[in-house]
């Protein structure tokens, strides 16, 4: 064999293991009991389950996952075959804007009294290094900003559960629900949109609504390119994963509230909307087709589900305002 033929041997199997690699990094994550996980943490730790422990047991996971899986943390990786991956780093994005949503929530609503002008320290800390750049990969990483914002947490978590009742608080009120609820209806809007225009639509523009020399409205076409449909797909994918399993903690530690409110059944057809948002893909690659046609949409199909989550979240919200 010559040496130039030893070469593109050798740089064909490095290729192949990268790409064997790369398939193995890929795998999306399953779902898991968010009660069952928090029961082992309280037992691991010795900590008794209080209200909010288990929504923060679940931010703390959903995190953690992000920087502990295989591979790591992909978005910010500058060399392969992280480099060369785009789904598992929308999949990471998606599930990323989810869990920046509740930080904010833990931090604005979940942790205060409707008096209480002062945040809690830890979730503060905690929401700022979580809103670090998912790109920054050195001079801090986002890998070293959000194990710090783990540790913040599980640090909120400890003083949660004790019983100085000056310490760190978490308020299962309906107001406080319905405030992060509301931030979550605008991520379920903006991806549903998103994933429906990966067929194309003719919408009206908007900008030239106000001018009044404008006598038509113009119509403009609200298309995804071809190359970032699959990662509309799986960042809808990876927000839909994280956010199921924070409304099925928040079915733990708002029991009392949504019973109160008569919100179980909203409540759980989200969770069986969201949970089929992870069905396994048969397909090795997301179809776009259109219409009736012989091929598949896997964008319309999630969008479908994502469109339905956020129409009965909408429904819940209303019961969580009434009475």
């Amino acid at each position: 064999m010559s040496v130039k033929k030893g070469i593109f041997a050798g740089l064909a199997i490095i290729a192949l293991i990268l790409w064997i690699v790369s398939i193995w990094w890929g795998f999306p994550p399953a779902a898991y009991d968010v009660k069952a996980k928090a029961l082992t943490a309280a037992k691991i730790n010795n900590h008794k389950i209080v209200p909010g422990y288990t929504t923060t047991t679940t931010l703390i996971d959903v995190t953690s996952w992000l920087i502990e899986k295989p591979g790591g943390f992909f978005s910010n990786d500058v060399t392969p075959p992280g480099l060369f991956m785009d789904n598992m780093p929308a999949f990471e994005y998606g599930a990323l804007e989810q869990i920046r949503d509740l930080s904010l929530a833990m931090r604005l609503d979940f942790s205060r009294s409707p008096t209480q002008t002062t945040g809690d320290n830890d979730l503060e800390k905690a929401q700022e290094k979580i809103n670090t750049s998912h790109k920054n990969w050195a001079l801090p990483s986002a890998e070293k900003e959000y194990r710090q914002a783990i540790a913040s947490l599980l640090y909120y978590r400890t003083r949660l559960v004790a019983n100085n009742q000056t310490d760190a608080q978490f308020y299962t009120r309906a107001d406080n629900l319905s405030a992060w609820l509301s931030a979550v209806e605008k991520r379920l809007a903006s991806l549903s949109q998103r994933l429906s225009s990966s067929v194309g639509q003719d919408n009206d523009n908007s900008a030239l609504s106000a001018d009044p020399a404008t006598e038509t409205a113009q119509r403009m076409q609200i298309k995804t390119p071809w190359f970032q449909i699959d990662d509309v797909f799986y960042e809808s994918r990876g927000a839909t994963w994280a956010l199921l399993h924070f409304l099925k903690a928040v079915e733990v530690d708002f029991a009392d509230v949504l019973e109160k409110k008569n919100a179980q059944v909203s409540l759980k057809k989200i969770i069986k909307d969201l949970e089929s948002t992870q069905a396994v893909i048969w397909s090795p690659i997301i179809l776009n087709g259109s219409g009736f046609g012989l091929l598949a949409n896997h964008s319309l199909v999630m969008a479908d589900y994502v469109s339905r989550a956020n129409t009965a979240l909408i429904d819940l919200r209303l019961l969580l305002g009434q009475g």
